[in-house]
C-alpha cells in the first residue's frame, strides 16, 4: 500500500510537471490575475482578435481582473496597469525612457537607445527632443503658411459643403511634418505622395497586423510591408546623406547630424518621428475640431481667448503657452479620444506593483485607453469638458500619463503645436458645425482614428 502511495505522488509530480512544462496555458503570468493562454502557441492573440482591439480587449480584462492584470503574447507572458495609482509606481522610477517610442522602435526592430546602455539611452533621447525643439523654432513660419492656405481653403467653400476632416488633415499632417522633420525636398508634392503611400503601408501594420498576429499569417502582407519599409528606409538614409552634404541646419534630421549618432541611428529616429508624427498631428488635430463642432460653449470660450491674447496677429511660439484655454481644450481632446491608448516597457529590472512582483524582462503595458476613461479619476468620463483641467487634479493625473509637462512624447509635444496653430488661425475666422445624425466611432490601435471619414460644415464669423 505504501509502495503504491509513493508510486501515485511521484506519478502527479511527474504529471503536473509535464503540464507546467509543455502546456504554457497552465500558467498564470507571474502568478499575478489574469487570463491564461487559450492557445499553446499564440497564447491569448485570438481573444485580442475577437474583442476588434487590444485596447477593447484590455478594457474587459481589467473590468474582470482589476488594475494590475495578465494576459499571453504568444509564449511571452504580459503585465497590463490599468489606474493612475499602479502606473504611478511603475512609471516613476523608469522616467528616462519614452514608453510610446519605445514601444514603436521594437516594432520597427530597431535597437531603443544608442547601444551603450541606460545613459546613452538618455542622451539620445535629450538629442532626439532637442532636435524637434529646433526643428520647431526654425520652421514656425512654414507651419503657419501650411495651415493658413488650409483654412483659405476653407473659406472658400460655400458654406453648406461637406468638409472631409481626416482627408484634410492628414495633407496638414504630411506637409508640416516632412518640411520640419526632412526640409525643404517636401514642398514638392510629388515627394508627399510617395511618402505617404510607405508611410501609410508601414503604420496600418504596426497598428494592427502586430498587434493581433495576423501579419504574419498573411506571407502577401508581411512581403509588402517589408517592401514599404525598406523603400521608406532607403529614402530617408538619401535625405540624411543629402542633408549632411549640404551642412543645413534648420530641420529635425539637421540637428540629429550635429551629434554623435551614425546614419543609420538618424535614419531611425527620422522614421520614428515622421511616423508617428504624421499619425498623431492628424488625428490630434481630427479629433479637436470634430469635439469643437459639438461645442458651441467651447468654441466661444476659444474664440475670445484667443482675441484677447492674439488680437489680429497671427499665432507666435512665445504666445503660445499664453493660450490656456486651448491647451484645456487640446488635453480634453486627447483625453476623450484617447488619442494614444497603449504604450508599453520592457521590464529591465526586477519590479513591483502594489503586491505583485514584475519579473525581469516581462513586457509591461500601460492601458492609458483604460486610465483616461476611468470614472475614479475622471468625473462624468465620457464627456468632452475642457474645463475639467481647471483644477490641479486633472493637470497632475495628465502629467503622469505622459500627456504633458516634462514627459510628453516628443510627437505629441509637435502635434500640441501644429492644433495650436490650426486653432488660433480656424477659430477666429470660421464657425466649425456637426453634421446631423453624424457618430464618430473610435478605432483604437496605436493612435485612435475615426473609423470612417469624419465631416463638418463651417460659415464665415462676422468681423
Amino acid at each position: 500500500m505504501l509502495d503504491f502511495a509513493i508510486f501515485a505522488v511521484t506519478f502527479v509530480i511527474i504529471l503536473v510537471g509535464a503540464v507546467l512544462y509543455l502546456y504554457p496555458s497552465s500558467r498564470r503570468a507571474s502568478g499575478i490575475p489574469g487570463l491564461y493562454p487559450t492557445d499553446e502557441k499564440d497564447g491569448n492573440l485570438q481573444d485580442i482578435i475577437n474583442k476588434g482591439s487590444l485596447h477593447e480587449f484590455l478594457v474587459n480584462l481589467h473590468q474582470e481582473f482589476g488594475p494590475v492584470a495578465s494576459f499571453w503574447f504568444g509564449r511571452r507572458p504580459v503585465v497590463s496597469l490599468g489606474s493612475v495609482s499602479q502606473l504611478r509606481q511603475h512609471i516613476n522610477p523608469n522616467h528616462t525612457t519614452d514608453s510610446f517610442e519605445t514601444m514603436l522602435k521594437s516594432l520597427l526592430g530597431y535597437p531603443p537607445g544608442m547601444g551603450g546602455g541606460p545613459n546613452e539611452s538618455v542622451v539620445r533621447k535629450k538629442l532626439y527632443e532637442g532636435a524637434i525643439n529646433i526643428s520647431l523654432k526654425n520652421n514656425f513660419p512654414v507651419m503657419l503658411k501650411v495651415t493658413e492656405e488650409l483654412v483659405g481653403k476653407w473659406k472658400s467653400f460655400p458654406e453648406a459643403q461637406h468638409i472631409p476632416l481626416c482627408a484634410h488633415l492628414l495633407g496638414l499632417a504630411l506637409k508640416t511634418v516632412t518640411q520640419l522633420g526632412l526640409g525643404e525636398r517636401f514642398k514638392d508634392d510629388a515627394e508627399i505622395i510617395s511618402f505617404r503611400k510607405n508611410h501609410d503601408a508601414i503604420w496600418s501594420e504596426i497598428g494592427k497586423g502586430y498587434m493581433d498576429g495576423s501579419l504574419e499569417k498573411s506571407s502577401s502582407r508581411k512581403t509588402h510591408y517589408e517592401k514599404a519599409l525598406s523603400e521608406m528606409e532607403s529614402m530617408l538614409l538619401s535625405v540624411v546623406k543629402e542633408r549632411r552634404d549640404q551642412r543645413k541646419q534648420t530641420a529635425f534630421v539637421d540637428a540629429l547630424l550635429q551629434s554623435s549618432l551614425t546614419e543609420r541611428q538618424v535614419m531611425e529616429d527620422c522614421m520614428v518621428f515622421t511616423l508617428a508624427g504624421c499619425v498623431i498631428t492628424a488625428n490630434l488635430c481630427i479629433w479637436a475640431l470634430h469635439f469643437l463642432s459639438t461645442s458651441k460653449e467651447v468654441q466661444e470660450k476659444l474664440h475670445q481667448e484667443l482675441q484677447d491674447v492674439l488680437g489680429s496677429d497671427p499665432v507666435s511660439l512665445d504666445k503660445i503657452p499664453q493660450l490656456r484655454y486651448c491647451q484645456q481644450v487640446l488635453n480634453e481632446t486627447v483625453r476623450t479620444a484617447k488619442l494614444t491608448p497603449i504604450a508599453a516597457r520592457l521590464q529591465e529590472v526586477e519590479g513591483k506593483v502594489d503586491q505583485h512582483v514584475i519579473p525581469k524582462e516581462t513586457l509591461v503595458i500601460y492601458a492609458l485607453g483604460v486610465v483616461l476613461q476611468d470614472a475614479d479619476t475622471w468625473s462624468a468620463p465620457y464627456r468632452f469638458d475642457p474645463d475639467r483641467f481647471e483644477e490641479d487634479l486633472a493637470r497632475k493625473s495628465f502629467c503622469l500619463l505622459g500627456f504633458s509637462g516634462n514627459q510628453t512624447c516628443p510627437e505629441l509635444r509637435f502635434a500640441y503645436t501644429v492644433a495650436t496653430v490650426l486653432l488660433s488661425t480656424l477659430v477666429r475666422q470660421l464657425k466649425l458645425h456637426q453634421l446631423k445624425n453624424q457618430v464618430a466611432d473610435v478605432r483604437s490601435e496605436l493612435v485612435s482614428t475615426p473609423k470612417d471619414e469624419t465631416w463638418i460644415t463651417v460659415n464665415h464669423r462676422k468681423s
